[in-house]
């Protein structure tokens, strides 16, 4: 896994996380246990720190840029999806980034919140603990139910599983 070094500040990876083999760390990124980082994703911490917290998930494909402040964070057993852009903002615990979705800089996404795929989140709006936001720009519009709730329920277990899958079972073809 690509790891680089910006300026005396270096990747914290721990042991018990998994990064995949294409993607990219630089600077003050720290990444704690049970976290992955998907094939193709790019971490860029030189402006600010970023923090992946306990079995978060950075799917495929995904950028996370640190920001001055606040520290950029994933909480523990968020999801960023497929092909996002998160940048200088806090991700709540549990929270689900859908796929494609952008969160800018000092967005606030409440724990078990849900942004739907494709969304913008604009600089600053807060989306609270278990609703969701939809929509560009994005908008809160109403809470976290149904079909939406089961993947915030299931995703965190799913990808943690699927992350040790990986780190056992790939190989240079």
């Amino acid at each position: 896994m690509p790891l680089f070094a910006f300026e005396g500040r270096a990747p914290q990876v721990s042991p018990a996380a998994w990064i995949a083999p294409t993607a990219t760390l630089v600077g003050d990124v720290r990444v704690e246990a049970e976290a992955s980082v998907w094939y193709g994703a790019v971490l860029r911490a030189d402006f600010g720190p970023i923090i992946v917290r306990r079995g978060a998930n950075i799917q495929d494909g995904s950028v996370l840029h640190g920001g001055d402040d606040p520290v950029t964070e994933v909480g523990e057993g968020a999801t960023i999806g497929h092909l996002c852009v998160v940048h200088g903002c806090v991700i709540g615990a549990e929270a689900l980034i859908g796929n494609g979705a952008t969160v800018l800089d000092n967005a606030v996404i409440g724990s078990r919140a849900l942004v739907a795929a494709g969304a913008t989140v604009p600089p600053g709006l807060v989306v609270p603990d278990g609703m969701i936001a939809v929509g560009v720009p994005a908008r809160v519009a109403g809470e976290v139910k149904g079909r939406a709730k089961e993947w915030v329920d299931t995703n965190p277990g799913i990808y943690r599983a699927l992350a040790r899958r990986h780190a056992s079972g790939i190989r240079p073809a």
